[in-house]
């Protein structure tokens, strides 16, 4: 084979110069026929086959080629990753190395793009930020196995632009409270809070999109933006490469940690995972653009954040009337209310994870928030017996099959099973539920414990302990100062020698005047004394 420079000659001695070709073979060694074929041709370079070496992939080619378009087929969410296909192809005999896979996948990318002639989309242009100037948020759906049920999970993503610090979260819901409480715990986690946030147009933050950049945002979630004083700026409708960073991190979330799937109790102890899962994965991920890894430049990134105030107080308030059982209702679920605000309408707030509920200026009462999206199952009721204690003290017969009563502590159920069996026990057991309202709970618990031991269960013993329990409690006494006009200036002394003394006086005295001379000098001696 000719190089591109002996072509060049052949072509100017032969066109240039009009040498003949018998004189060209002799200059260049080469055949007359070689030197015809490239003059013939008109080449201006020498042209080569494609050179074919065999590779250990061939016999997997097939099949790579076959899993390729089965997972271009499918969503985004499920399609498995070149490092998994690559575990696949070595379970099945593939001894080679993965770079040779992921030139595979190239090649077959670009000609399916080229064969859709879509070349000339999916051209962007690469964003840079600086140290704490903005974070980007994006939800994502992933599942997780609670309590041994395979459940459907809302998960807020977060991520630094600067540093690319990452932290998970996982909700049951994609509400406004969660969005709230993503924000509370983010920033808690990232160590301040950015300049500005980018977001798609989610309908948590979002009411209607405008024409351009104008939006009409919601207003809880502008109350949240002016707490933290960072500003919201959201991307145009299906343009999520303008927050590409998040979308990527929701696509590695998805493999570094919801496969496999993970299990655990309750949702809180998943999340307090994720977070120290994410918190792992900055020291062991490589920042790429900048030296070190993602930790090592976050906490550069840290001082330069905005400072954090105090947790935005996300809730969602609902107007809501208690019912003649003194329970409110939402979600399904009912929830009990104290008796006083039976038939009343009341403020309930709602968080991610409680429920408050409000009214007349004050809190009422709290309870841990139940979260069901099944509708197969009737609601729940949550009960707090405290709260019909005023109702109990009006009809004492509730006690005996009053379904709140069914929670009591097991030593007030102990009690109670003992005064039932009693006259006029219904009574007194109300009346010894009532000492909550106005003594420490634990403290008539204990009072109650120590009566069932004694083997005495009456109100009157019961009380008895629990005066004794509380009188028993050290109480520091209050410091006396004496005024200095009580202070003596001359201290007596004791001197017996004057008792002597006084004697005789009283024995010189005589007469009517001893016995008086005598007791006067008796108290005499005794205040000298």
């Amino acid at each position: 084979m000719i190089d591109v420079a002996t072509l060049s000659v052949i072509r100017r001695w032969a066109l240039r110069e009009q040498l003949s070709i018998r004189e060209i073979a002799r200059r260049t060694g080469l055949s007359r026929n070689t030197i015809r074929k490239y003059l013939r041709e008109g080449e201006a370079a020498p042209s080569y086959a494609k050179r074919i070496s065999p590779s250990k992939l061939d016999a997997f080619a097939e099949k790579l080629g076959g899993w390729l378009k089965s997972e271009a087929s499918k969503s985004r969410k499920q399609r498995r990753t070149l490092t998994q296909m690559h575990a696949d192809l070595v379970a099945l005999g593939y001894q080679g190395s993965y770079n040779r896979v992921a030139a595979f996948a190239r090649a077959w990318h670009a000609h399916r793009h080229e064969v859709q002639q879509t070349t000339g989309r999916g051209t962007f242009v690469p964003l840079a930020f600086g140290p704490g100037e903005a974070f980007q948020f994006d939800w994502s759906e992933d599942w997780a196995l609670i309590a041994g049920e395979r459940t459907k999970l809302q998960v807020a993503h977060f991520k630094l632009s600067h540093s690319r610090a990452f932290i998970v979260r996982a909700y049951l819901l994609q509400t406004h409270e969660m969005l709230f409480d993503a924000h509370n715990r983010a920033f808690e986690v990232l160590g301040g809070v950015p300049r500005r946030g980018i977001y798609d147009n989610m309908k948590t933050a979002v009411d209607k999109v405008r024409r351009g950049k104008e939006r009409d945002i919601n207003a809880r979630f502008s109350a949240m933006v002016s707490h933290y004083l960072f500003e919201a700026e959201f991307c145009n409708p299906a343009s999520g490469w303008e927050k590409g960073q998040v979308e990527k991190n929701v696509r590695d979330a998805r493999h570094r940690l919801w496969q496999p799937v993970p299990a655990f109790a309750t949702l809180a102890l998943l999340n307090d995972w994720l977070e120290d899962r994410c918190k792992a994965l900055w020291s062991e991920i490589v920042h790429g653009k900048l030296p070190g890894t993602v930790a090592d430049v976050w906490a550069q990134e840290r001082p330069l954040l905005m400072q954090i105030p105090r947790p935005f107080d996300g809730f969602v308030e609902h107007t809501k009337r208690v019912s003649p059982t003194c329970l409110v209702h939402f979600e399904r679920n009912r929830y009990s209310v104290p008796a006083s605000y039976a038939n009343r309408p009341v403020s309930l707030r709602v968080y991610a994870e409680r429920l408050v509920v409000a009214a007349e200026g004050q809190i009422v009462c709290e309870h841990t928030r139940i979260i069901d999206r099944r509708h197969d199952t009737a609601g729940r009721t949550v009960y707090d017996w405290r709260h019909y204690l005023a109702v109990l003290q009006r009809k004492p017969g509730a006690l005996r099959n009053g379904a709140p009563f069914s929670e009591l502590p097991q030593g007030l159920r102990r009690l109670q099973a003992a005064l039932l069996k009693q006259p006029g026990g219904d009574r007194e057991m109300v009346e010894i539920l009532a000492l909550v309202l106005h003594h420490d709970e634990q403290a008539v618990l204990t009072a109650v414990e120590l009566a069932l031991e004694a083997g005495v269960a009456s109100k009157t013993h019961v009380l008895n302990v629990l005066h004794r329990l509380l009188d028993a409690k050290p109480v520091a006494p209050a410091p006396v100062t004496a005024p200095q006009a009580l202070r003596l200036v001359n201290e007596p002394k004791a001197d017996v020698l004057r008792y002597d003394t006084l004697r005789g006086r009283a024995s010189a005295a005589g007469g009517l005047c001893g016995p008086l001379i005598s007791k006067s000098s008796s108290q005499e001696v005794r205040h000298a004394t």
